[in-house]
């Protein structure tokens, strides 16, 4: 892919996908980055958040004396996590973890890397905690823990002039970011149902980027894209109008940031978190991204649903 990054699937196997700035959606600030190194990288909030003194009490121990949330990312994911045109590392997950490392006391210091490599290193103690949209599955937890943040699923987007329902899109083409859920399963699934029926099939259209399969869409060269829900909301937020939302957001499941297994550390996250839910920051934060269909309403850990 044109980032370098490793490609991983979308949904339950979280894809890599890149939103750059593009003329055809006249999207703005929305620059790809790299995504291979392990150089910590600078970071900006869009919230402010303080110090909660009997939440950062319960940071263990040499965390809490490093002054430091070491965090492994892999870039990019728009809107959750990339870079913008400086460099700097932006998004929603970038926000919401800086508001919860300011709650623990903590600074967050972000470490990109291989999006393979994050759990094991997680494991291995060189990060403290994991932040790349991982989707929680009941696999994953057997590795780690997870602290649950946000609910994603799938949702379709089309143009304003020309609807499609993704319950019935039989001969219609559907742009796709490649190697997604949505181009493995969730669209081969539903073509089989049309042919099945004696329907004409969907036409799967890949793209190497997210931006690519959007575009086609405005352009007219494709009925509608599918993708995660927030990559679709961050990308009709963008268009200005060009997009619109097809459906409903169905198949969710729950994000997490991994952390050591049967480490205290996920208590510590989930109460940061549910103050920032109390206090509303965390929907100022999902709302500054247009990610709010995904907030939730209490932090839980390991809530995987299969």
């Amino acid at each position: 892919m044109s980032s370098g990054c490793e490609a991983r699937q979308g949904k339950f196997w979280r894809v890599a996908a890149v939103f750059a700035a593009s003329l055809a959606l006249t999207l703005t600030g929305c620059a790809s980055g790299g995504g291979g190194g392990e150089d910590a990288a600078e970071t900006t909030t869009s919230a402010a958040a303080e110090k909660v003194d009997a939440i950062a009490d319960t940071v263990p121990g040499p965390i809490r004396e490093s002054g430091k949330l070491i965090v492994g990312v892999n870039i990019p994911y728009a809107p959750n996590e990339f870079k913008d045109p400086s460099g700097k590392i932006v998004g929603f997950d970038v926000d919401l973890m800086n508001a919860i490392a300011a709650t623990l006391g903590l600074t967050a210091e972000y470490r990109e890397s291989d999006f393979a490599k994050i759990i094991p290193s997680i494991q291995g103690g060189t990060y403290n905690v994991g932040m790349s949209s991982f989707t929680d599955t009941k696999e994953r937890e057997k590795s780690v823990d997870f602290v649950n943040y946000f609910n994603a699923g799938i949702q379709w987007a089309q143009r304003p002039d020309s609807p499609i329902d993704p319950n019935n899109a039989c001969g219609k083409k559907v742009a796709v970011q490649a190697t997604t859920v949505e181009e493995t399963e969730e669209l081969p699934a539903k073509s089989k149902a049309c042919t099945d029926a004696g329907k004409p099939p969907i036409e799967i259209v890949p793209f190497d980027g997210q931006d690519a399969a959007a575009n086609a869409v405005v352009l007219g060269q494709v009925d509608a894209m599918s993708a995660d829900s927030p990559v679709t909301a961050y990308a009709i937020k963008q268009s200005n109008g060009k997009l619109e939302p097809a459906g409903e957001i169905f198949d969710s499941a729950p994000y997490g940031w991994p952390v050591q297994k049967g480490s205290p550390l996920a208590q510590s996250l989930q109460q940061a978190l549910d103050h920032l839910i109390e206090s509303g920051t965390y929907k100022e934060i999902a709302a500054n991204w247009g990610v709010e269909s995904g907030m939730i309403e209490k932090a839980t850990i390991n809530g995987a649903v299969n």
